[in-house]
Parts: C-alpha cells; structure tokens; sequence
C-alpha cells in the first residue's frame, strides 16, 4: 500500500510541476506565427536549422524531431495531387488510396474569366492536398505564354501578365485558408522547356517588370504567397533558383516576401550561391540517399553539409542561416503545424462539380457557323464522332503534372450519353503513349487504315465532331520538351481537310494548353477549344455541345495565324530557342496581342476573344470625370444587355491605351474584367475604377514604375479586337 501510495504521490506531483511548466511558445497553436518561429530558432542546434533547409526524399523536407516540428510533405500540383512516389526514387508507390479528381488545366481557368472560379479551384484542390496529408501544393503558375510552343503553358494562365495574376490570386488564398501552402511557379522567366536547365535569358528591364514579374508580385503582395518555386534558366549570371538581383533584392526586399524560396528540383548549382543568394529550401532529382549512390545523398546537398561548413568556418554569417530556418519555420507553423489547418476531403461530389463547373467556363467557342451549335438532338440522326482524343485519358503524361485519377469520363461517353445511338466512332489517328521527354514511333500502315476507315464512315454521316488538337505526350503539352511545329501533329489537319471534303456538317473540338495553326478553319462550322478539362471531360464537353450549358470561356492566348506571326520568331532562332545557350528576349513588352496589335497583325482569334449561344450589346461608356491625378481614380461604367434569346455570361474587358509617352509603348493593354451574368433581355451596368496604377510603365530611364500625366483612352471590349465602345480622360 505504502509504494501504490508513493507512486500515485509521484505521479500526481510530476502532474502539478508539469502544469506549471510553460508551454513552448512554438507549440501553442494560439501564439502568433512570428512568435513560435523565434521560440524555435532560439532552442535549435545549427546543424537542426541547416536539415530543415533541403529535401530528406523526394517530396519532403525535414523537421526538427527533438523538439516535435514537423516536416514539410510537398506534392505536385496544380490540377490535382501526384500519386505517391517512393521515397529515394521516382518509382510510383503503387498505393491503392491515392486516386484524385484532375481538375481543369490552369489555361482553362485562366479561360474562365471568373475570379469567384478560381477561388472555388482553390479550395476543392487543397482539400484534396490536405486530405493527402500535404502540406505544399506545388502550383499554380503565372509564367507568362511567350513561346506558343512551349510544353508546359497548360500549366499556366496565359500571355498576360495582368490576367495571370487576377486568376492567380483567389487560388491561392482559398488554398492557404485552408492551411495548405501554395508554392508559385517558375520564379521567372522558365518561358520555354528547350534547355531549360541551360539556357540563359537576355531580357530587358522594361521587358521584365512589365511582363514577365507582375503576376508573381500581385501573388506575393496580395494573396500572400507563402512559398515562391525558382525557375531552372539563367538570368543575370545566376541560375534562377538562387539569384541575388531576382530572390533576395526584388522578391524579398523590395516585395515583402516573408515565405520560403523552393528549388525547382535539382535546380541549385553552387555551394555559395545557394547559401547567399535567396534559396530557403534545396529539392533534388537524382539523388537516391539510402538505397544505391551515397555519395549523393541529401547531406551533399548545396544547402546541406557545404552550408553548414559555410557557417561554421565563419564565411557565412549566422544571421543568413537564421533568416532562412525563420522561413521554413513559417511555412511549417501555416500548414503542418497550423491548428486550424482542414481535414479535407478526397473524390467528393463537391470536387467534381467544381471540376465541371470551371470546365464548362473554360471553354471557348471560336466559331459558330450558321449556328451549328448548339446540337439539338433531333437535328441530326447519324453523328460520326472522330479522334484520338475522343477516348484517350488527357490526365495521363505532361510530367511532373501528371495524375492518377479515380474517374475519367472521356468525350465519346459523354456525347454518347446524351445522343445514345446516334453515335459512331472512328479513331482517325492516333498519338501513340504518353512518354516523358520522348515520342512513341507509329506504324505508318496503321495511320493510314485509321484514316481511311474515318474517311470511309464519314461519307454515311449527317454530322462529324472532330475531337483532336494536342495531348500530353513529350513534344506536345508535356514538360521538358516544346511542340516542334505550330501544327497540330499525327497527320490532324489534313485528316480535317479530308473530312471536310465529305461531310459540311463539321465540329471540331480541340484539347490543348496552347495556340496551333487552323489551316481547315474555313472549311469547317463550328470550333470549341477545351483546353484540359480534368475528370469530368466528357460530361462538361456534352453539355456545351448540347446547350445545357451556354459557352462563356474568352482566349488567355493569341491564336495566331501561322507560326511566324509571334514577336518570340521575329529574331529566329536568337529570340527562339537561342543560340550558343542564350535566347534574346528581342521584342521586349510586345508579348501576345501586345505584339499582334501594334504591328497590326491580323490573328485568327485574338485576346479575349470568344462566342456564346446568345448576343450581348453594349451601352456607351461614361466616366465620373474626365480628369484625375496618379493618385485618384475615375469610374468607368458601361450597361451590358443580353439580346439573344438564352441567359448568358458576358466578360466586359477594360484596356487602357496612352495617347502620347515619353517612352514607346504598346497601342492598349488590360487593365481589368468583369464576367457578368444576363437573362435575356436583361441588362446590367459594369463598373471599373481606373486608377494610377493602370496608367503607369516601367521607365528604362529612372529605373521604376511612372505615370506621365496626359490623355489616355478607355477601351471596352468585349476582344482585343472586338472595340465596343471608348472613353478618353486626363492624367493631370
């Protein structure tokens, strides 16, 4: 009785001291984020500050197990979390719970227009992050669609800079409310995938900070970001992941940057630069530190153990160790370690509305043909649908963005559920499997039965939807290669063409992140552009064929007429892809329809540029005033009625053009949208603020952002090029 007695005596006093004993202040979910990660550096040994700054596998970085921090779980994004990769390798782990929904590629969402979308993409993808246990969702990107034929645009928002970083914005903070960190990519300039771990990039001044940086500044200073990916090119002499002028003098001290710096992987290059230059954390590609090379394992890291000789010899000031660990520490407090951070979900009915939803936005009608579409039921008996893409797996391929989906519903079973019978299918071509960095060859034999068996179905047919255009394979929308052509490749246009020749009556849809040539587009009545349209493909594409949905999505891209119309050719290969390893960013701010229309190219389908079901008119635009200061701001107001006969939404673009400048500078640009929804017959006033901000250019002379004062002029458009009503006003 008398030990029973003394030990619960021991327990209970142990109890009391530990009562009174203070929490860690980084364990306290309560305190400030700034006040746990200064409680934690000042209780780690320099060695556990060096492991929290580079990957300990493929996907992870470290904690700091003595003291119960938790390390940082990362995982591929943007559309939907990677399957699960074995730890010291790239092998898939094979695991049975790790099927995702696949939303909507970022080019898609950028095709919304819709702000209020992105935050719905936000929010359903980190729930299936968070659910996935991850703390980093590797996404989204804003770089900037330079080069029509790079392979990673999908993965982007587009060719300018202000749309990229709207649409970028309310992602990102849906996601970071839910406590999962988004991590934006290519910090800056990855504008090609053509030696991309090589290449150096020659860009103005002017060119970068009205171009190619925006979109990640709105990023950082309004969604605020918590981590930031570097880009593997060069740029000033450094490579992009560990960049001085770019890291620490731009992004973190002249933007405010307080998260942590994320190598793309295998992307740091240098002991020094990698201690000094702005990277916070070091992820790598070919290491495999346990089970076979060891003398590349994670403690050879840049950031690793040549750091922490750095510090201890004295080279690299404690203070730079410091701000780092303070960083990763940040990230971890935001997410692993956040308290309020969700438990998410997997496949939910929620996640796969949300995926249509974007889907059906996202979508562009680029030509309507005596009104082809929409496709009533009734109208025709026999429709011959065509293409590879009608029955492949768009989720498949693309590289690090690849996913492995629990649902796929393909095109052909969406038109089919809805046109039952009426339905046939020809293949037509075909593309071969989605590889990595490579292309599978194809037996010409078995193209040419392909096409002949199309061809030869098509002549009993009343109407033919072509579903085509790119896929993820290497050398189409695929990382580390950039499409060879301009064309569509397989042998696609002239099997248009063909088709063309039999049947009127032709639809073509096309997948893809990126603009190609449309040889055939006369020959044809009808063209959607889908981009990727995540797990609910087949379903979303049926119901803006069929009229469910009325189409609303506008171009984030220029579709130009052939390839040589781009200002990235208009130097040849200097401007793209380079020569003697360096590519000359020549045209400088004309990028996109920048280019297009201060040249006055024609294109075949500009910025902004995308049809509906139904007809919208606009009112003249009025002005609360005619003058302001660079301080102010003027309301620009405009009524949008719908005319058709079908509800309808409307994205009412605002550019703003100076009428004289000291500098050059292209005829209008973006400067604001709105996505308005409208009944027929309905109308509604949009309105705009225009500020000083809209006015301003990067001025090569005094090295910062300036507003001249002077006569600038409004455009309301409802494309690029489709001008529907102007206002002009002074800057005094």
């Amino acid at each position: 009785m008398k030990i029973l007695l003394s030990a619960t005596l021991a327990l209970a006093l142990a109890a009391t001291a530990s009562a009174q004993t203070p929490k860690p202040v980084y364990l306290d979910p309560n305190a400030s984020v700034e006040a746990r990660v200064q409680d934690a550096l000042s209780r780690m040994t320099t060695h556990e500050k060096i492991q929290l700054l580079h990957a300990q596998s493929k996907f992870t970085s470290a904690g700091v197990p003595r003291l119960g921090i938790r390390q940082l779980n990362m995982s591929d994004g943007p559309h939907g979390v990677r399957a699960e990769v074995d730890w010291n390798t790239w092998e898939t782990a094979n695991w049975t719970n790790d099927s995702i929904v696949a939303f909507p590629s970022l080019t898609c969402l950028a095709s919304t227009w819709n702000r209020d979308l992105s935050a719905v993409y936000g929010n359903a993808v980190s729930e299936e992050f968070a659910f996935r246990g991850k703390d980093v969702l590797l996404g989204p990107g804003t770089t900037i669609a330079r080069v029509p034929l790079n392979g990673r645009s999908f993965e982007y928002m587009g060719e300018d800079p202000y749309l990229a970083g709207e649409m970028a914005v309310p992602y990102i903070q849906s996601a970071q409310k839910n406590g999962v960190a988004c991590c934006l990519k290519h910090f800056a300039l990855n504008n090609q995938e053509w030696d991309r771990f090589t290449v150096n990039v020659n860009v103005g001044e002017r060119a970068l900070r009205e171009i190619y940086l925006p979109a990640f500044k709105k990023c950082v200073q309004q969604a605020g970001v918590w981590t930031m990916m570097g880009s593997y090119p060069i740029w000033n002499g450094q490579h992009l992941c560990h960049n001085d002028s770019l890291l620490n003098k731009i992004l973190k001290k002249e933007w405010g940057f307080d998260g942590a710096v994320i190598s793309d992987w295998g992307g740091a290059h240098d002991d020094w630069q990698a201690a000094t230059c702005g990277l916070d954390i070091e992820m790598g590609t070919d290491t495999n530190g346990k089970t076979e090379d060891k003398s590349k394992g994670y403690n050879t890291y840049h950031l690793a153990d040549p750091f922490e000789a750095l510090i201890k010899e004295g080279k690299v000031p404690m203070s730079v160790l410091n701000d780092k660990a303070a960083r990763v520490l940040r990230t971890i407090f935001r997410t692993a370690m956040n308290a309020n951070k969700v438990i998410g979900s997997q496949c939910s009915e929620a996640h796969y509305d949300a995926c249509r939803k974007i889907g059906e936005e996202g979508i562009v009608l680029l030509k309507n043909q005596g009104g082809i579409l929409p496709l009533q039921s009734n109208r025709y008996q026999r429709i011959l649908v065509v293409g590879d893409n009608a029955t492949r797996n768009m989720s498949e391929g693309g590289g690090s963005s690849e996913l492995k989906t629990k649902m796929d519903i393909s095109p052909l079973q969406g038109l089919k559920a809805v046109y039952g019978d009426k339905i046939d299918y020809a293949q037509g071509y075909y593309t071969g499997r989605a590889l990595y960095a490579d292309q599978e060859k194809l037996n010409p034999d078995s193209l040419k039965k392909l096409k002949e068996e199309a061809l030869e179905k098509a002549r009993k047919a009343d109407l033919i939807i072509f579903i085509g255009g790119l896929n993820k394979n290497g050398y189409q929308d695929c990382e580390a290669s950039d499409r060879k052509d301009y064309n569509l490749s397989f042998g696609q246009n002239e099997l248009i063409a063909d088709l063309a020749k039999i049947q009127k009556n032709i639809v073509v849809v096309t997948f893809g992140g990126n603009a190609f040539a449309t040889p055939w587009i006369n020959s044809i009545k009808g063209m959607l552009h889908c981009w990727y349209l995540g797990s609910m493909s087949g379903t979303t594409l049926s119901e803006v064929i069929s009229g469910k949905v009325n189409p609303s999505g506008k171009l984030p891209v220029t579709f130009a007429k052939k390839q040589n119309d781009y200002s990235c050719f208009v130097s040849g290969k200097r401007s793209y892809p380079g020569v003697n390893d360096t590519v000359y960013y020549d045209e400088g701010i004309y990028v996109g329809y920048r280019w297009f229309n201060t040249k006055k190219i024609e294109p075949q389908f500009p910025f902004g540029y995308g049809l509906s079901y139904t007809t919208f008119k606009y009112g003249k635009p009025s002005l609360s005033t005619s003058t302001m200061n660079k301080d102010g701001k003027i309301t620009l107001s405009v009524a949008v009625t719908n005319t058709g006969k079908v509800a309808g939404k409307e994205v009412v673009e605002l550019f703003i053009g100076d009428e004289k400048s000291a500098e050059e500078r292209p005829v209008k640009e973006l400067k604001n949208f709105r996505k308005v929804s409208l009944n027929p017959g309905e109308t509604k006033t949009v309105s705009f603020d225009i500020t000083g901000e809209d006015l301003q250019y990067w001025s090569t002379k005094t090295h910062n952002f300036v507003v001249e004062p002077g006569k600038f002029k409004a455009y309301v458009c409802a494309s690029e090029t489709d001008v529907r009503g102007t206002a002009t006003f002074t800057c005094e």
